[in-house]
């Protein structure tokens, strides 16, 4: 897990900045930028260059190697830092607080503005990336900056979806994004996984994510990553999240996720609610309607 480096935004100088800024313009060309490349980078004497260098090792935003020369990178906390404090500066987010999920690939924290909103930042390719940190030598590897560039890449792309799809489809409204952070609307109510339907709720809310899942297929997207661990329910209906993996259902192999997430949802339910999802209920039926745009009711396929 990443830390929380919330805290340390007033601990930090307009120069701690500028070097971290500095490491980051670096990396665009080397994993490791090499120490006299910095004032450069950075737009700092040598003196601040190596005063603002111990503080950020001190709080843990970069990290040093010697073994061919000099040379420092960004951690994620680092990099957490710049994208937190572009979304204050920019008054997308006023107040950090508690962590509202954290995940193999994301950290999820509430934040606020003008009302509550939830902080997303991409880990996307991090871990990974450090396994293999440990054993290569990445002076001259051309996939130096995969972490960074992955998770970037992924919140772009999940942000610029969302702004696709809300409000037409039941999704978190976006913010704001800055580098691999994403703001959006804070949800409210459960995740599916964790909630326990009426008997007379299984197949109108399954129905509800049924009819979700076709809204975002015209308009142009498969989600492709579907379960009941990205869906919440609350009283008011259903909102479906996490989509940097999404699809345009122009992809090659769009039909095959759009089956694919209709297979996991009604497989779920099936599991689930054994007695309410009778087996008639197949997921291809239901793709083909969706295909055609011609899908209403799950009435017809039950």
């Amino acid at each position: 897990m990443v830390r929380n480096v919330a805290g340390l935004l007033p601990d930090l100088d307009e120069e701690d900045f500028y070097l971290l800024s500095g490491v980051e313009q670096g990396m665009r060309f080397s994993e490791w930028v090499q120490r006299e490349k910095l004032p450069k980078f950075a737009n700092l004497t040598e003196e601040e260059v190596d005063y603002r260098l111990e503080r950020c090792l001190k709080r843990g935003l970069v990290e040093k190697k010697t073994i061919q020369y000099e040379g420092y990178t960004l951690q994620f906390e680092g990099y957490d830092v710049l994208a937190l404090r572009a979304l204050v500066e920019q008054d997308t987010i006023s107040e950090f607080g508690s962590p509202l999920g954290v995940g193999k690939e994301s950290d999820v924290y509430e934040v606020k503005s003008y009302k509550p909103l939830a902080l997303k930042y991409h880990r996307e390719g991090y871990t990974n990336f450090r396994e293999v940190h440990k054993e290569r030598d990445y002076t001259s590897d051309n996939d130096h900056v995969s972490w960074m560039y992955t998770a970037r890449k992924a919140a772009e792309r999940e942000h610029d979806i969302l702004k696709e799809l809300y409000p037409d489809v039941a999704v978190p409204q976006p913010i704001g994004q800055n580098r691999h952070a994403i703001v959006m609307e804070k949800m409210d109510g459960v995740e599916l996984s964790r909630t326990r339907l009426e008997d007379e709720q299984v197949l109108g809310v399954l129905e509800l994510l049924v009819s979700e899942i076709a809204h975002a297929y015209a308009d142009g997207y498969v989600h492709a990553d579907m379960s009941e661990y990205n869906v919440f329910v609350n009283e008011a209906g259903v909102t479906i999240f996490d989509w940097p993996q999404a699809v345009p259902t122009d992809h090659e192999n769009a039909s095959e996720f759009l089956r694919r997430d209709l297979t996991n949802i009604v497989g779920y339910f099936r599991r689930k609610y054994p007695q309410h999802v009778p087996d008639a209920l197949a997921s291809d039926a239901l793709a083909r309607a969706i295909e055609n745009e011609a899908f209403e009711s799950l009435e017809r396929y039950v």
